[in-house]
């Protein structure tokens, strides 16, 4: 049965081969991107601009889709400044895509993660890929992970890695965790799964493992890697191996960034070993064995021609605003309508004498105390704002530049069990010279939200009083 198919992630090297075998199965595709021409059909494929940061975005980008493939993971800073971890985003991405799904009548969303060893600690990496699960999951939408380890294929980060690793060093001195077992898969062999699976719904509402038929340690994955490329490599055991230095030394060789590196460095401490391929084999997909992986992976070439990416004509401006994800925990029975209302009694409390807050139905505004000087001023924006998602719009204030048509926002949720709450700045744009705002207002934000973080651990302890409700109005990109 053709069904309509959004693939998030759908530029990227996963992405844009899994469009073109989607569309050769006589699938409708969506390709969802950030910087794609909007409404541009290219390679029979029909493009969405959407920024996955925005909920409104994303619900407005699954109209009509019935399935979603999504493939995000966001290890780079997305805006001029982030002050935010990886999981916060990872995090707050998936819910969006997970809330929008659920608003857009998704049938079922297919994510490809990464493997779980059992019985471990898990790396900050896995515990974040497992944790996206949960929230693509949380909104009643059924969803089948494929979980993967390292994957094998041209453009890939983990395999560009290593043979840049491979390419770069005559001499590898090699450190403990590349003793760990690990089984990779061919990218190639990824996307028949994924098709397969979008295809026949097996595996609706599980979580999977799948690999290819080689178990292997990193340290033979190496040598292996040295003899498809046809160089000849001396392999050193070191008798240990400290993680920083292991980033270090993997992004100087490389030229990766740290905070690509290091996050998949933490993860290799692990056995990645897949630990039931039957649903693999129940599709007849066992996989290419790692010299083959190899050699498809070095010659650039896999069984799908990439689809072709449109442009704008007009490239979107550079990322010049501020992103800021905070997570904290939320007192047992309370909300972040409550939590927004909370906020905004508590902050001239935390910065008494400095500012006051002079709210109307309308607006809150932050004001310096004895003085008619607005700072910020937020809108509540009741038509985009649920008992599980506050979202105000920075509508004024000296302290933010005049934006249109995409303006700042605050938006305070709660994720997973309810207790969790992530305090998020998108899209944020400062008036004051950027050297200055770097030194000032971006540093008085995060101890804020630190000082925010432990006042509601304070009221979790003691017993959160109740507050009256939040006002004001307005609609944009949230």
């Amino acid at each position: 049965m053709a069904l309509t198919i959004a693939v998030a992630g759908a530029t990227g090297f996963v992405g844009r081969r899994l469009c073109a075998q989607l569309r050769d199965e006589g699938h409708a595709v969506v390709g969802l991107g950030r910087t794609v021409d909007d409404g541009v059909e290219r390679d029979g494929v029909l493009w969405r601009r959407v920024d996955l940061f925005s909920l409104l975005q994303c619900e407005r980008a699954l109209v009509g889709v019935d399935v979603v493939v999504y493939l995000v993971h966001s290890m780079l800073p997305s805006a001029r400044l982030t002050q935010a971890s990886f999981e916060d985003m990872d995090l707050i991405l998936a819910d969006n895509m997970a809330r929008a799904a659920a608003h857009a009548g998704v049938d079922r969303i297919v994510y490809l993660g990464g493997l779980v060893p059992p019985g471990e600690a898990l790396s900050r990496h896995l515990a974040s890929r497992r944790e996206v699960e949960d929230a693509l999951g949380a909104h009643g939408v059924a969803v089948t992970t494929l979980r993967a380890g390292l994957v094998i294929g041209p453009q890939g980060s983990s395999f560009q890695i290593l043979e840049r690793l491979v390419r770069r060093l005559p001499v590898l001195a090699l450190p403990r965790w590349t003793r760990q077992a690990c089984q990779p898969i061919a990218v190639d062999d990824v996307l028949d799964l994924i098709v397969a699976v979008v295809g026949t719904g097996v595996a609706r509402g599980q979580a999977v493992d799948v690999g290819g038929p080689t178990v292997l340690t990193y340290r033979e994955l190496l040598v292996q890697t040295a003899a498809a490329i046809g160089v000849s490599r001396r392999f050193i055991d070191l008798p240990t191996g400290s993680p920083i230095l292991s980033e270090l030394w993997v992004s100087g060789v490389t030229g990766q960034p740290r905070s690509l590196t290091g996050p998949l460095i933490q993860s290799l401490d692990h056995s990645m070993v897949v630990g039931d391929r039957s649903v693999q084999a129940s599709l007849g997909i066992i996989g290419a064995d790692v010299p083959q992986a190899l050699r498809q992976a070095l010659s650039g070439h896999t069984r799908s021609t990439p689809v072709a990416v449109p442009r704008p004509a007009t490239p979107p401006p550079r990322a010049q605003g501020v992103r800021s994800v905070q997570r904290m925990q939320l007192p047992p029975g309370r909300d972040a309508l409550w939590a927004a209302t909370t906020y905004l009694a508590w902050l001239p409390q935390f910065l008494h004498p400095l500012v006051r807050t002079v709210s109307t139905r309308q607006t809150h505004r932050v004001q310096v105390r004895g003085l008619p000087l607005t700072l910020l001023e937020l809108s509540l924006s009741r038509e985009r704002s649920t008992s599980d998602r506050a979202l105000l719009y920075v509508t004024g204030g000296v302290l933010a530049r005049d934006q249109q048509p995409v303006r700042g926002r605050l938006e305070l949720r709660t994720v997973g069990d309810g207790r969790t709450l992530l305090a998020a700045i998108h899209d944020f744009e400062p008036s004051l010279p950027w050297p200055v705002y770097l030194s000032t207002q971006a540093q008085a934000h995060l101890v804020v939200m630190n000082g925010f973080r432990r006042h509601l651990a304070a009221l979790a302890t003691a017993g959160a009083p109740s507050s009256g409700p939040a006002a004001g109005a307005g609609d944009g990109a949230g």
